[in-house]
């Protein structure tokens, strides 16, 4: 199992550099080609929802990447460190629209779901983690 670490500043523009990172590394582990731009559209809003919930609450800490390349699957766990309220509360940021904040989080999770068919969003206290899988395929093997 190898996996690739990535750490960044909540800050938007290094989303991009997150999604190239993670279509190469997932080229590289053998996910079809044709679904490499799911992948960096996963990534980008998964990582764009992790920078986003760190600047609504001043958290100075790095979004987290792990990209894993197992046997038979690659998996991408976005990871931040924002407190989650619990499901059906609001958690809006102090003088911002807690309804409007909870219903883009919402919808965010909502397109990564529709790009991905294997997501797991698990959220708490002390951050969240949405982690994303895709089938591999072997790579071929020359017959000599």
């Amino acid at each position: 199992m190898a996996t690739v670490e990535l750490r960044f500043s909540a800050l938007p523009e290094h989303v991009r550099t997150a999604r190239l990172v993670a279509a190469a590394v997932a080229r590289r582990a053998g996910v079809d080609e044709a679904v490499l731009d799911e992948v960096r559209l996963a990534v980008g809003e998964a990582c764009s929802r992790a920078v986003g919930l760190h600047q609504i609450g001043g958290i100075s800490a790095p979004v987290k990447v792990l990209l894993i390349e197992e046997e038979k699957q690659f998996s991408i766990e976005v990871g931040d460190e924002a407190r989650h309220a619990p499901l059906g509360a609001s958690a809006g940021a102090a003088g911002g629209d807690p309804d409007a904040d909870v219903e883009e989080d919402e919808m965010g999770l909502a397109v990564i779901s529709g790009l991905v068919d294997d997501v797991e969003v698990t959220a708490g206290e002390h951050g969240g983690q949405i982690r994303m899988t895709w089938p591999t395929t072997p790579p071929a093997t020359a017959l000599t």
